[in-house]
């Protein structure tokens, strides 16, 4: 009975040990002896302690940060560009079998890519097609990481830094043509006024009697203060009916 007992213990011990909880956002990658065995699903799973060694694999998209890359772009301009990646591991025995570390490797690749694909536009074009640059980064990384079981979900532009002379040079840019904005707009103005004053003149000449109106208001306006004369020149016929009333 102490043996039954003794052996009893054992077993579980050795089921205890074997056992294996993998969360839901993981996969389990069992190698037994050195040699792919299997992938554990989420759960309570059992392996044998003394022979598998398992890797857990976390299966969530994960962002990583790419570094500050300087960049010279088409048109000879340095520029400091940074990104981020967002990554999912699709298949946990590839991420682990093909290379040491899969995020280190993806982000590396990343990083070369960012280099390769801005370098291949123009300063401004960086700066306006942020979106065009990102996929096509993405659509290269993907197909690197594609043998490493890793899904590139997207690539995003986050800050591009300009030489502090191009700053410099960009606003005075941007202040001249503020002010040629202001000045066309100004003019567009003036030119819809002309016009307004322009058709309301010929609208005057053309109705009987409504220049002289317009006389007779424009006195009412600048009489208002009793102190203040105003010498005024009336037209002949304007002066006729006035000396008749």
């Amino acid at each position: 009975m102490e043996v039954l007992a003794f052996l009893v213990i054992v077993a579980l011990v050795i089921v205890i040990k074997g056992l294996r909880i993998i969360n839901q956002y993981e996969r389990g990658v069992v190698l037994r002896l050195g040699k792919y065995k299997r992938t554990l699903s989420p759960g309570l799973n059992v392996v044998n302690p003394f022979f598998d060694k398992v890797t857990k694999v976390d299966v969530r998209t994960r962002p990583m940060d790419i570094p500050k890359q300087e960049v010279i772009t088409k048109d000879n301009v340095t520029v400091n560009v940074d990104a981020v990646v967002y990554a999912k591991v699709i298949n946990p025995q590839k991420a682990v079998l093909e290379t040491t570390d899969f995020r280190y490797a993806t982000s590396t690749f990343a990083q070369t890519a960012l280099r390769d694909i801005t370098g291949n536009f123009e300063l401004d074009e960086i700066l306006s097609k942020r979106e065009e640059i990102s996929e096509k980064i993405r659509e290269i990384v993907d197909v690197q990481t594609d043998k490493w079981g890793i899904d590139i979900e997207s690539v995003k532009l986050q800050n591009i830094e300009l030489p502090s002379d191009m700053k410099r040079a960009m606003a005075k840019q941007a202040e001249a043509e503020r002010e040629r904005r202001a000045a066309v707009i100004s003019a567009d103005g003036e030119k819809a006024a002309a016009k307004a004053v322009s058709e309301a003149a010929e609208l005057l000449a053309k109705t009987p009697g409504g220049l002289n109106i317009r006389t007779l208001q424009t006195l009412e306006k600048i009489s208002t203060d009793p102190s203040q004369k105003t010498v005024v020149l009336l037209p002949s016929d304007l002066a006729g009916k006035l000396g008749k009333m």
